[in-house]
């Protein structure tokens, strides 16, 4: 049996670990810059980061879960868990439609979600959507490039995309826009996206317009190999 002293020790460690992981995760990603900020396009930030803008740059942040899209200029930016705080600064924030909270979780699934298609045997109903997006063509997070399957599930018999993306067609190293690529998904279809050993499920939202839209509400995750 551990001593007290021990499990205190023991309890308060996982508390820093559970503290230091949550500080960690991404809770917004930039869509726009202007200037030097000190931050890259499509860079995701955490909680408690710090951006130093100059009077004249500007910058926007997607967050992920709130789906708060803010437009910010100049004066010192602190990230929030779903909005950010400005000092000496001006800042602008929009709602936008997204679906983040299920598309997390589904990124985080997205291992275990393959494996057990893949076990399947049989007829089986169409799976249902984890997550949707709210534009016609998403943007797809695949580090390093490679070979992307999206399949429409909910009306067999449509053509397969199946796309073979290198490592210079990615923005920031990691994102494949399907809009850049002139490629459009149908409004209201259940899609899977398939990368590696990984897969999710999402639906376009059936209202979703031809137009690119805010990025927050036509990301597509995998979970991180690293």
């Amino acid at each position: 049996m551990r001593s007290p002293s021990k499990r205190v020790v023991l309890a308060v460690a996982i508390v820093l670990v559970s503290t230091h992981a949550q500080a960690q995760a991404p809770v917004a990603v930039v869509e726009d810059i202007s200037g030097s900020p000190g931050v890259e396009l499509m860079d995701y930030v955490s909680e408690g980061k710090t951006i130093k803008l100059a009077p004249t740059d500007s910058i926007v942040l997607s967050y992920l879960k709130s789906c708060w899209r803010e437009t910010i200029k100049g004066g010192v930016v602190t990230v929030g868990a779903g909005q950010s705080t400005v000092d000496g600064g001006t800042i602008t924030r929009e709602k936008v439609a997204c679906d983040g909270g299920k598309m997390e979780l589904a990124a985080a699934q997205s291992k275990q979600g393959a494996a057990m298609v893949f076990r399947g045997t049989g007829h089986t109903p169409p799976p249902k959507p984890q997550f949707t997006i709210y534009a016609r063509s998403p943007v797809i997070e695949l580090a390093g490039g490679g070979t992307l399957s999206l399949e429409r599930v909910d009306r067999p018999g449509e053509k397969k995309l199946d796309l073979s993306i290198t490592e210079d067609e990615l923005a920031h190293g990691k994102f494949y826009d399907l809009a850049k690529a002139g490629t459009e998904l149908q409004p209201g279809g259940v899609y899977r996206a398939k990368a590696g050993n990984q897969q999710v499920v999402f639906q376009v939202d059936a209202g979703a317009k031809a137009d690119v839209g805010p990025l927050a509400g036509r990301l597509v995750r995998f979970q991180p190999t690293h």
